[in-house]
């Protein structure tokens, strides 16, 4: 069986009856108490529970219990190996309690082995027991005679008979009795699986070397002991990397986010194994050479990626900060271009389609009057079938109806989407587990009078990814995030309404471009959420934001998320954003602004800006200037912090035109209502 997968839960005998009898229930024994521990506890249960104290038992059961209360796993290789105990179904909290209360506690990093071996004293049986030896090579049998607990290893010797089962024809009795010299015959806990037995007698030594198996795959890092601080490790590293473990299991984190987790992982490992190799080879050398002032330098700069690499792991690991890292999803969308003969075809989606409809349709949308080209009309029953039969041009028009989808929408070509009638009339709903519901490439994509229904979802309802989106007149119900606008893409949002995410309405990354135009954002964990852009690999986004009605959301209505900077580049840029602001402010001359471009947008940001003479500002406009006034002071930092690198490097002329490198701000007639922490933040990490 894969190492793992998740397992069937096992009911634990005595739980329900301590749950009736105590209302919400005891608080749980953790999952490997040691001997000492549950002795200290046993006569506060028996008083707690003397009418049923024949089935009180810990979460794991009790020596005093006779037989085991852990399933048992029978082996499918080749090889007749005895069963093995069944541990690695443990649930969180489970995992959670053992390595707060009884493993880990409130220890260093330095102090986690230590803390283990003192653990492993307690509760792992120090001789007696079987136990199947697996390594990516090879499985054996063998018997556990000792255990060194300041190592985490165990004494042991070959069963008889003899049991091996390999990948290869060379391992012997000969060969693995003298493995097993070489190391001394001790071998690391972690790579043990107990034999299973009936008697109970091994539950904790199982349990407990699973603990350590799991701890040492899946929380602790090579580099963890050089990181301290005044918190305990457990709060700062265990906690956050076991719940990214379940959230993992239980399809909580879009599978992209997972791949780039594990690519940083890898990563960081090769970065500091050459840190590691490189620091031992200075330290060991007593000359001054200029090699050695090389890898001086080279030591730094490796410490550098590895402090940048480390930081965007501890972003993903918190819960609460995963989606502020976010990450840059590599789509395989591959456009189709146009058709061979350059013909467009318009799709038309209806499960059934009435007399009248079709004449609607002909007059209105397929044969109208300013049509001089003969179309071709195809028809379909299911929108994403339409979708995934178009090219380059194409149109999708979508009758009145509900149709339920089972899959995602992969835009790569420039089409349109359009419902026919209002949004409310015309609804998508998304059913099934998935990352996506609609991923858009395309250089030029329209979506109109569409209701977007998102259920059971991982990551957001729509993600621009490349070129140019145009959401207009729709209503998005959505489940997880909401829109996303990723790096050098393109959203126009128009006259549209977003609810329901539990992340951000709208997420703007760095070097994207975002319009928003007339939109209501409201009943979200965030309106609107710009991510940072201050690192120096990416570019300002240009934002847009006129007449959106943004209430109700459960946070900020529009948050920024920046890295703290040290005070001289803050200072810098407090004194220059305060002449270089380029905004809009509400003044009631609003009804055309979609019109506008953004070079006529900017003229009026620059003409209209006259906020230190205005005595009354209403909410509502400040906190149109709030947002703005941060935004731009933001971009300046970046520009700052950019000339101090240039001047680092010795490059003096860099340029002095600040603006030149700032984004572009266009904040005008907004309305924030009820938002429960204000109308803007800023989120430093």
């Amino acid at each position: 069986m894969a190492q793992g997968e998740p397992e069937p839960v096992l009911a634990v005998p005595g739980e329900e009856e301590e749950k009736k009898e105590g209302g919400e229930g005891p608080e749980l024994a953790p999952a490997a108490g040691g001997v000492g521990l549950q002795e200290n506890v046993q006569g506060l249960k028996q008083e707690l529970f003397q009418e049923d104290d024949d089935d009180s038992c810990s979460d794991y059961g009790s020596r005093d219990k006779s037989g085991t209360i852990l399933g048992r796993i029978v082996p499918d290789g080749n090889v007749l190996f005895p069963d093995t105990f069944q541990t690695n179904h443990l649930l969180f909290y489970e995992r959670f309690k053992a390595y707060q209360d009884y493993i880990l506690a409130d220890c260093k990093a330095s102090e986690v082995k230590e803390f283990t071996a003192e653990y492993l004293e307690k509760v792992l049986e120090p001789s007696g027991w079987q136990a199947i030896w697996r390594t990516n090579v090879f499985e054996v049998l063998v018997e556990v005679v000792d255990v060194e607990y300041s190592t985490l290893k165990a004494v042991v010797r070959l069963s008889e008979p003899f049991l091996c089962d390999s990948h290869v024809s060379t391992f012997t009795l000969e060969c693995m009795q003298e493995l097993l010299e070489l190391k001394k015959h001790q071998l690391p806990v972690q790579e043990l699986w107990v034999v299973f037995d009936e008697s109970g007698e091994f539950d904790q030594t199982a349990l407990a070397i699973e603990h350590v198996r799991f701890f040492y795959q899946h929380i602790w890092r090579s580099w963890d002991e050089e990181d301290e601080d005044d918190f305990d490790y457990f709060v700062r590293c265990v906690e956050p990397r076991l719940r990214l473990h379940y959230d993992i299991l239980e399809d909580r984190v879009p599978s992209g986010l997972i791949a780039d987790y594990h690519n940083l992982l890898s990563q960081c490992e090769v970065l500091y194994r050459k840190f590691v190799n490189l620091r031992s080879g200075i330290s060991s050398s007593d000359s001054d050479s200029e090699a050695e002032n090389v890898s001086m330098v080279e030591g730094l700069k490796l410490y550098d990626e590895i402090e940048h690499l480390k930081q965007k792991l501890k972003l993903v690991e918190n819960p609460l900060l995963r989606y502020v890292f976010g990450y840059q999803k590599h789509t395989g969308l591959q456009a189709k271009g146009s058709r061979p003969m350059g013909m467009k075809i318009t799709h038309v989606v209806s499960s059934t389609i009435m007399a009248s409809l079709l004449q609607s349709l002909l007059r209105e949308k397929l044969c109208p009057e300013t049509c001089d080209e003969e179309l071709e009309i195809q028809f379909h029953s299911d929108p994403l079938t339409a979708v995934s039969a178009c090219y380059e041009g194409d149109t999708v028009i979508i009758c009145p109806g509900h149709y339920v989808v089972d899959g995602m929408f992969c835009i790569a070509d420039s089409i349109e989407l359009e419902g026919y009638g209002l949004p409310d009339d015309v609804v998508i709903e998304k059913k099934g587990k998935g990352d996506n519901f609609v991923d858009c490439t395309g250089a030029n994509i329209r979506i109109s009078s569409l209701k977007l229904v998102q259920h059971d979802a991982v990551e957001g309802i729509l993600s621009v990814h490349h070129g140019k989106t145009t959401l207009e007149n729709c209503v998005l119900q959505c489940e997880t995030t909401g829109v996303t606008v990723r790096t050098s893409a393109e959203l126009l949002m128009k006259n549209s309404d977003l609810y329901g995410a539990k992340g951000a309405g709208v997420e703007i990354y760095p070097g994207s471009t975002c319009t928003l135009l007339g939109n209501g954002i409201h009943h979200c964990k965030e309106g609107i959420l710009i991510k940072d852009f201050l690192d120096e690999h990416y570019d300002s986004p240009k934002i847009t934001m006129v007449n959106n009605v943004i209430h109700n959301n459960e946070g900020y209505g529009v948050v920024l998320v920046k890295p703290t900077v040290s005070s001289d580049v803050k200072d810098i840029a407090a004194k220059n954003s305060e002449g270089n602001i380029q905004t809009i402010q509400s003044n009631g001359e609003t009804e055309n602004v979609e019109d506008l471009g953004h070079e006529e947008l900017h003229e009026c940001a620059t003409d209209e800006l006259e906020l230190h003479e205005r005595a009354e500002i209403s909410e509502q406009t400040e906190g149109n200037y709030e947002i703005a006034n941060e935004l731009v002071a933001t971009s300046v930092k970046k520009s700052q912090m950019h000339k101090k690198r240039l001047s680092e490097l010795g490059i003096t002329e860099a340029d002095d035109n600040i603006m030149s490198q700032e984004m572009f701000v266009s904040i005008m007639g907004n309305q924030f209502k009820r938002n429960g922490k204000g109308s803007f933040g800023t989120f430093l990490f």
